[in-house]
C-alpha cells in the first residue's frame, strides 16, 4: 500500500473519532438519566400518532428529548411509576389520538392499573371538538378537568366510506378483484358505488358493537345510566360549565390551577414528562428481572422481505421468533400484532414460525388496533390469543386482482405494443382487463390459498372446517365479538397477555420478569449510517427509496390477505 493510503486512513480514523467525542459530548445531557425529584407527576402528552412500538426519530429525540408517542413506552412507564414512591400522581393532557378503539383502550388500562396503586391521576381538556375516544379514555381518571372556556363534543362514532366506481368509470379505470367470500370488501370502493348487503351489515355490526362498549364504560366510569348517556351524545356538545353541570368533567381549572390540583397537602409538585421518565431509573417495574419473556411487536401491512416504515417483512419478523425460540433463556412469548393483514403467504412465512415455537414454549397473541386477515394469519397458531373489545379481527379470506388502466392511457393518449413469450405473460398488466379463463384462473387460485387459511384456523384454533367457514367469509369482528366465536380466548391487552405467558411458563404471578423487547432500539450511529434490520422505522435518508420498493412489492404480492376498508370510527 502507498505511503499517502496509510495518511489517508490514519486521518479517515482520526475525523471519526473527534466526531464521536464532539457529538458524544453534544448530547451528553440527553444521554444521562434524569433525577427525579421527590413529589413529582408524571405529565403524558396524548397527542396525534400512536403506534404500538415507535423507535425514536433520532435527531429529533436528541435535540429535544421527544419520543414518538408509542403504546410500548406508556405501558411500562406507567407500570413504573406505579411503584416509584417518588411519582405522586399523573396528569394526562388530552388531545386528538390518531389511532383506533383498541389501543385507547390499552391505555385506559394502564391507567386503572396505576391507580390501584392509590395514586391519583387527571385528565386536562382545554378543547376537543370530537372526543369520544378520547373521553372513554378521561374516564378512568380521578377527574376530568376542563379549561374554563373549553369544551369537548361527545357526539357519537360513525364515519363515511367512499366508493369511487363512478370516478373511476370516467378515468377508464376499470378495478377486477375475485375476493372469497362476500364479506371481503377491501376493494368494494372501487368495485361498487354503494355497500353491498354483506358489507354494510358487516360495517354497522362493528359500530354498534364499539359503540356499545363506549356507552357501558362511560356510564360506570361516570355513575350514569346508559340512556343518560346515549341522550348526552345526542346532544354533542358542552362548554365548560354545561360539562360540569353534565356530569361529563369534575373541575373547571387554568393551567396556572392544575398545579394545586396535583399537590397533596400543599406540597410543591414536579413535574417529569414520559419522555424524561423512560430513561429515568426508577424502581423495578416487574418487567427487567427474573426469568425472560420475548416482547415482539409485529405492526403493519404484511409483505414478503424486510420491514421497513409501516411494514411488517416477513424476513424480519420470522428472524425475532426464530431467535426467541432457539434462545433457551427465554421462557415464553407474547406476539403482539397490529395489522390489517396482507401478502398470503408472507403471512404464512410469519404464522410458520409462531407454529415452531409453540412446540418450544408459550406463545401468547396480543392484539391490537387491528389483526385481520393477514394479521390473524400470523395469530391463530398462538397457544392462547388475547383482545382488547374493539381490536378488529378474522377477515378471514383472500383475494386477487388489478386495475385495469387501458382506458385512461386512451384518453390521455398513451399508445402501447405487446412483447410477451407465454399466454399470460402479461396477466398483471395495467394495459388491458383480464380474459375469462384468467378470471377462473386467480378465483381457483383464490380458493386453494381460502381453504389453505380455513383448514390451519380449523387446526390451531380446534374447530371443523364447516364451523371456521360459518364465521369466515371474509368477514371481520370485533374482539368481543371474536371471542362468542371462538376466534380469540380472552378479552384484555398486553397485561393481561403478560399473565397468561407467565402462567404458561410456570412462572408465579408475583415474579418479575425480563422482557426481551424486538425490535431493539438502535444507537444514534446505527441508524445515521448503517441499516439495522432489527429496527423497521426508516431512517430519513431511505425515505424516498423505500418507498419505492413498497410499490415494487406491492407489484410481487399477487394474493392478498387484506381487511377490508375500515373509515376509523373517531
Amino acid at each position: 500500500m502507498k505511503k499517502g493510503n496509510y495518511v489517508l486512513i490514519i486521518i479517515l480514523i482520526f475525523i471519526v473519532l473527534f466526531t464521536t467525542t464532539v457529538v458524544s459530548f453534544f448530547f451528553m445531557d440527553f444521554n444521562r438519566p434524569p433525577a427525579v425529584k421527590t413529589d413529582s407527576y408524571l405529565e403524558i402528552d396524548l397527542n396525534g400518532s400512536v403506534r404500538d412500538f415507535a423507535a425514536p426519530d433520532f435527531l429529533t429525540s436528541l435535540l429535544t428529548g421527544v419520543r414518538p408517542l408509542s403504546l410500548h413506552d406508556i405501558w411500562v412507564n406507567l407500570r413504573k411509576a406505579k411503584t416509584d414512591a417518588r411519582i405522586r400522581a399523573v396528569l394526562l393532557r388530552m388531545g386528538s389520538l390518531a389511532c383506533d378503539w383498541a389501543k385507547v383502550s390499552e391505555i385506559r388500562e394502564s391507567v386503572l392499573d396505576f391507580r390501584s396503586s392509590g395514586k391519583k391521576v387527571l385528565a386536562y381538556v382545554e378543547e376537543a371538538p370530537e372526543f369520544d375516544k378520547e373521553y372513554y379514555l378521561a374516564t378512568a381518571c380521578d377527574r376530568i378537568i376542563l379549561h374554563p372556556m373549553g369544551w369537548v363534543g361527545i357526539n357519537g362514532i360513525g364515519g363515511y366510506v367512499p366508493f369511487f366506481k363512478k370516478a373511476m368509470d370516467k378515468l377508464g379505470i376499470r378495478a377486477e378483484f375475485e375476493p372469497l367470500e362476500e364479506y371481503k370488501t377491501a376493494y368494494n370502493m372501487f368495485t361498487e358505488e354503494r355497500f353491498t348487503g354483506p358489507h354494510r351489515e358487516m360495517i354497522e355490526s362493528l359500530y354498534k358493537d364499539i359503540f356499545s362498549e363506549y356507552i357501558k364504560t362511560v356510564a360506570q366510569a361516570r355513575k350514569k345510566s346508559e340512556d343518560e348517556v346515549r341522550r348526552l351524545i345526542d346532544r354533542g356538545f358542552f362548554y365548560g360549565e354545561e360539562a360540569l353541570k353534565a356530569g361529563l368533567a369534575d373541575s373547571l381549572l387554568y393551567e396556572d390551577e392544575l398545579e394545586a390540583a396535583l399537590a397533596e397537602k400543599g406540597r410543591r409538585t414536579h413535574k417529569i414528562t414520559l419522555a424524561e421518565y423512560a430513561r429515568a431509573a426508577a424502581p423495578e417495574a416487574g418487567l427487567s428481572r427474573g426469568r425472560k419473556i420475548a416482547l415482539i411487536y409485529g405492526q403493519g401491512t404484511i409483505l414478503s422481505g424486510e420491514s421497513f416504515a409501516e411494514m411488517m417483512g416477513s424476513s424480519t419478523v420470522s428472524r425475532w421468533l426464530r431467535r426467541a425460540r432457539q434462545d433457551s433463556s427465554i421462557a415464553a412469548i407474547v406476539f403482539r400484532v397490529d395489522s390489517p393483514g396482507g401478502s398470503a403467504v408472507a403471512s404464512d412465512v410469519i404464522g410458520r414460525e409462531v407454529v415452531l415455537a409453540r412446540k418450544v414454549k408459550p406463545v401468547v397473541i396480543s392484539m391490537s388496533d387491528m389483526a385481520g386477515s393477514g394479521g390473524y394469519w400470523v395469530a391463530m397458531a398462538g397457544n392462547k390469543i388475547v383482545a382488547q373489545p374493539q381490536t378488529l379481527t378474522g377477515s378471514i379470506g383472500v383475494l386477487s386482482g388489478k386495475f385495469d388502466l387501458a382506458g385512461l392511457f386512451k384518453k390521455l393518449g398513451i399508445t402501447s405494443e405487446k412483447v410477451a413469450f407465454g399466454d399470460k405473460a402479461d396477466i398483471f398488466s395495467s394495459f388491458r382487463g383480464l380474459r375469462d379463463d384468467e378470471k377462473k384462473l386467480l378465483r381457483e387460485q383464490n380458493m386453494w390459498f381460502y381453504e389453505q387459511f380455513m383448514s390451519r384456523v380449523a387446526e390451531n384454533r380446534n374447530m371443523t372446517k364447516e364451523q371456521v367457514h360459518a364465521i369466515a367469509k371474509g368477514r371481520v369482528w370485533t374482539g368481543n365479538q371474536a371471542k362468542e366465536i371462538g376466534l380469540v380466548d380472552e378479552i384484555g391487552g398486553l397485561s393481561r397477555a403478560m399473565e397468561i405467558a407467565k402462567t404458561l411458563a410456570g412462572i408465579p404471578q408475583d415474579e418479575e420478569v425480563k422482557i426481551v423487547v424486538w425490535p431493539r432500539r438502535t444507537s444514534f450511529f446505527g441508524a445515521l449510517f448503517g441499516r439495522n434490520a432489527e429496527t423497521p422505522d426508516v431512517r430519513l435518508p431511505d425515505a424516498l427509496d423505500k418507498a419505492l420498493d413498497y410499490f415494487q412489492l406491492m407489484e410481487k404480492e399477487r394474493i392478498w390477505a387484506l381487511m377490508p376498508f375500515w373509515p376509523g370510527a373517531k
